[in-house]
């Protein structure tokens, strides 16, 4: 049996997964957030409940809100202030007597996607996260690529191409981002960058499903948005997909949802690859918020 971990700021999911990937037991609890000690009894018992109903010592894997740091084992998380700095993979380890693996969030969510029946036909998938944040992971062959410092993948850190100034307008500002950085994706292509761009192009704040709503009213000013949105994205995307040419990109995230950006967005995403590259196909999320717990438990798969 395999045993996924969602940890979040508020809750930890559990989901426990059969030989065929099938969802056989599910629970969610508080996550004890400021004691590391009760973290680690939190999730210890999670997993022997686990044993005692499925009959077996399965494998255990946890997403978490933050990184893995290579070199120490420790974590580096804002959400679960207990865990962060804390060698978490190996405590629990130690008192379970057998392999916990921990990878990010996005590449769980990555991962999830990428064993979904039909998306296992696609050997490279890109897991693309347009939520509060910008993130994602990249799986090849059913097994995340996690790279030197488990950033692979975190296409909200990349830095606006110079090409979305011709879509955006050359006098925009590049925002300061919670990485330290200016001019990362994610100020512009997430929920909250959403909501930036109305206000900047249209001087009135709108939350982002106020936006979606008025543009499936009609509204002008929604469309146009829309559009350009549309269009930055496909800019953006353009870098990405150059460099890692997966076979799908599968979007999640609250954004995910709004089906307009989907539409022709293949056609322009090519107009800004090489001339000889196909784009690749681009789906919605089928797991939703299972996704973080699925992919956990799949960090044992191959």
């Amino acid at each position: 049996m395999y045993y996924g971990l969602d940890m979040g700021g508020s809750k930890i999911a559990l989901g426990v997964y059969d030989a065929q990937r099938q969802q056989q037991w599910t629970k969610r609890v508080a996550t004890p957030r400021d004691d590391y000690q009760q973290l680690l009894a939190t999730l210890e018992q999670l997993v022997l409940e686990s044993d005692s109903i499925s009959g077996q010592r399965g494998s255990v894997g946890i997403g978490v809100p933050g990184l893995p740091v290579p070199d120490d084992g420790t974590l580096f998380t804002a959400n679960v202030p207990a865990a962060r700095g804390r060698t978490l993979g190996a405590d629990l380890s130690q008192r379970l007597q057998r392999e916990v693996r921990i990878d990010n969030d996005a590449n769980c969510f990555a991962l999830s996607e990428a064993w979904d029946e039909e998306f296992q036909a696609y050997p490279v998938v890109f897991g693309l996260i347009l939520g509060t944040g910008v993130g994602g992971g990249l799986i090849v062959d059913g097994k995340p690529v996690t790279g030197r410092n488990y950033i692979t993948g975190e296409f909200g850190h990349l830095r606006l191409p110079i090409d979305a100034l011709e879509v955006l307008g050359h006098d925009t500002p590049l925002l300061s981002c919670g990485c330290g950085k200016r001019g990362c994706i994610e100020s512009y292509l997430s929920g909250q960058g959403f909501s930036w761009l109305w206000q900047h192009h249209n001087q009135q704040t709108l939350s982002a499903p106020e936006i979606i709503t008025r543009y499936y009213q009609g509204d002008k000013l929604a469309l146009a948005h829309t559009e350009r949105y549309r269009e930055l994205l496909a800019v953006c995307l353009g870098n990405l997909l150059t460099l890692l040419d997966p076979h799908l990109v599968v979007l999640g995230g609250g954004l995910s949802n709004f089906d307009a950006l989907y539409e022709g967005l293949e056609q322009r995403v090519a107009k800004h690859l090489l001339p000889v590259a196909k784009p690749p196909r681009f789906a919605k999320a089928r797991h939703g918020d299972a996704g973080g717990m699925r992919g956990a438990a799949f960090l044992h798969l191959k």
